[in-house]
């Protein structure tokens, strides 16, 4: 197991790699992004939780910091903490499936995560940040990544077998959850079980390990 002091050094260079990051400018496996990139990460040698979502969206590419929006005072209310808390990187990492806004599609949604930060950055990562024991996987790509064939069929069935996932042997665990967004208030209203029984044991285990 490398030391604190490599781990350290290791993160800033990966932190570095990150900022200068231009693959889905130069390189892209399809088209190319259409802005500027600016990954938006929060990695930690410390942190025992980890967040990981979609990409950031419009608000977190102007403002640079993750979820500076609605869905970030929907996550941290979920998961019981203050922005301090939320955004202290000793405590909390937060490694979305794309690094940067993907851009919008025809209808002004969000585009899927680009697929080169993936191939490029997460296994890096993880691989660098041993000491989480908690994975906030949350919506339908950061499922794929960590859950691979263990992923349900659909999201809902992924996020209803929520105690299965936790209470297997996996390092680090696995919890997975709908994204926070507004545009999941009807599935929030039909699926009660999600608050009534999920939230107040997501609540617990972030008030143990941070």
């Amino acid at each position: 197991m490398a030391r604190t002091g490599e781990t350290g050094e290791q993160l800033a260079d990966l932190r570095a790699d990150i900022a200068a990051c231009r693959i889905c400018v130069e390189t892209p496996r399809k088209a190319a992004l259409p802005h500027e990139p600016r990954p938006v990460v929060q990695l930690s040698q410390t942190a025992r939780i980890c967040i990981c979502g979609q990409a950031p969206g419009t608000r977190v590419h102007q403002s640079g910091k993750p979820f500076t929006d609605p869905s970030g005072d929907r996550l941290r209310s979920w998961m019981g903490v203050e922005p301090e808390v939320f955004y202290d990187t000793a405590r909390i990492s937060i490694v979305p499936m794309g690094l940067c806004f993907p851009g919008l599609d025809a209808k002004g949604g969000d585009l899927p995560p680009r697929p080169e930060c993936r191939a490029q950055w997460h296994d890096r990562i993880f691989a660098v940040m041993p000491q989480v024991e908690l994975i906030l996987v949350i919506g339908q790509y950061a499922q794929a990544y960590h859950l691979g064939g263990e992923k349900k069929k659909t999201l809902t069935e992924t996020v209803a077998n929520w105690s299965e996932y936790l209470g297997s042997e996996r390092t680090p665990a696995i919890l997975p959850m709908p994204h926070p967004s507004w545009r999941n208030n009807s599935w929030l209203k039909k699926n009660p079980w999600f608050e009534a029984e999920l939230l107040p044991v997501l609540k617990q285990k972030i008030a143990q390990l941070v």
